[in-house]
């Protein structure tokens, strides 16, 4: 079983892209929709609504795409690995399944027994129980290791749903109190969700992306933004798949060894900072090219300082690690 959205990378997935937009959609659509029923005088319909019991689940390798990786579309997704052995997890775990019901639908608990499911315990590098994550639009968060207090993991899980409504427009699902032990109804067919004017488009990069076809991809995204220069997914879209194209035929090691060599070469720091933040390594990525740029000048400054802004727009400008790499930049340059 391998999620194909699923990274610890801290880069955006491509394909995570094209689920925020969807989960953002659907967002707005449900915010209509009760928008309407108020304007009408209505209840909020509760046909889809499930019991507080729901929000605390059991998940294993075979069901992790359908149950973490899809549902974190709609709520995010706290990943809680323990193990029955751990002493320390029957703390945490309990305190994770009372705040989760508090939360009251805009939080969704998966609990991971690690000796049943080792891959997933390797696939997300952990190293010690209890661990806790976060899947939201399929991009994975890693929140803490070990047993923290109640109101810092309050704290952290409160900053969680707010990232995932005013990031991604996910805003949870809809919980009945007095739904427990009623199987929940099934939901009426969804209206489909009209199109916007560049779907078509973004909907084939991301199968270019799928099929490998990295060329595809970057024109797709150019020609969406040929027509709507300001469209956010497809200039997040365009600066992942260009890194992609430049990394792909890349031999890691002797770039490095290029970039240790020759700590004063732009070219050569460009290309390990490239490899940085497909690793995952964005403040590594960031910090070599501000560091790059304090020790050149002219046309080789400003490409360091051009291949920094674009590593920017593939992270995202509301990421506190871009925020700290343009202050830093910004004391370099002036």
């Amino acid at each position: 079983m391998q999620p194909r959205n699923m990274s610890m990378s801290g880069v955006v997935d491509l394909a995570a892209v094209k689920a925020a937009g969807e989960a953002k959609a659907k967002a707005e659509q449900a915010r209509a929709a009760a928008a309407r029923q108020a304007a009408q005088g209505g209840a909020p319909a509760s046909a889809g609504a499930v019991p507080p019991s729901a929000l605390v689940i059991d998940v294993d390798e075979a069901g992790f795409e359908r149950d973490v990786l899809q549902l974190s579309a709609e709520v995010p997704v706290v990943l809680d690995f323990w193990a029955e052995w751990c002493e320390p997890c029957k703390q945490l775990s309990p305190l994770l399944e009372r705040l989760t019901i508090e939360a009251n639908g805009r939080l969704l608990l998966a609990k991971v027994d690690v000796d049943s499911n080792q891959m997933l315990m390797q696939q997300f590098g952990i190293q010690g129980i209890p661990a806790v994550f976060a899947v939201v639009a399929g991009q994975v968060l890693p929140l803490f290791q070990g047993v923290a207090p109640e109101q810092e993991i309050r704290a952290t899980l409160a900053q969680l749903v707010q990232v995932a409504e005013e990031r991604f427009g996910i805003i949870g699902i809809e919980v009945d109190p007095n739904a427990e032990g009623v199987p929940a109804a099934a939901p009426a067919a969804e209206a489909a969700a009209p199109e916007g004017p560049y779907d078509a488009l973004l909907e084939a990069a991301v199968v270019a992306l799928d099929a490998g076809d990295l060329g595809g991809a970057v024109q797709a995204y150019k020609n969406v933004l040929a027509d709507d220069p300001a469209n956010t997914e497809a200039k997040l879209g365009l600066a992942q798949a260009e890194l992609l194209a430049r990394v792909k035929d890349m031999n890691p090691q002797a770039v490095r060894a290029a970039a240790a060599e020759n700590p004063k070469d732009p070219a050569a720091q460009i290309a390990a900072a490239d490899l940085d933040l497909v690793g995952g390594h964005v403040e590594d990525a960031f910090g070599r090219l501000v560091d790059t740029v304090r020790v050149t000048a002219g046309a080789d400054r400003d490409a360091v300082r051009v291949r920094l802004l674009e590593l920017f727009e593939v992270i995202g400008a509301d990421d506190p690690r871009v925020a700290a790499a343009r202050t830093a930049l910004a004391r370099v340059l002036f």
